[in-house]
């Protein structure tokens, strides 16, 4: 069974959605902790390009668009790292680099 672990910044964020987006996320974390990270794919999650360990929720709502990044640790835990609402085509550079800095605190402490 996979696990999955909040950022405390990101539960502080997800409280600032609208309801819909809100529940689409927390849809897309029970899929993957129901089926496995590896049996979830487009349109609900996707691989960040040019890092090898980082992945996307991706959700839609009437608000808005919201992204959730997140990577598989070991022991099947599945830690969701930063949030945010994308107001852009492309996911701005910096959100990744708020996302891979958290990872790298994970993963070394």
């Amino acid at each position: 069974m996979w696990t999955v672990q909040y950022d405390e910044r990101l539960e502080e964020w997800m409280g600032t959605l609208s309801a819909d987006i809100k529940a689409k996320i927390l849809r897309i974390v029970e899929m993957l902790t129901t089926y496995g990270p590896l049996h979830v794919r487009e349109p609900y999650v996707r691989h960040i390009e040019g890092h090898k360990k980082l992945f996307e929720i991706r959700a839609r709502g009437k608000d808005g668009i919201a992204r959730v990044f997140y990577f598989i640790a070991s022991g099947q835990r599945i830690i969701l790292l930063h949030g945010f609402t994308k107001k852009t085509m492309k996911t701005p550079k910096n959100e990744i680099d708020i996302a891979v800095k958290r990872m790298q605190e994970e993963l070394h402490g």
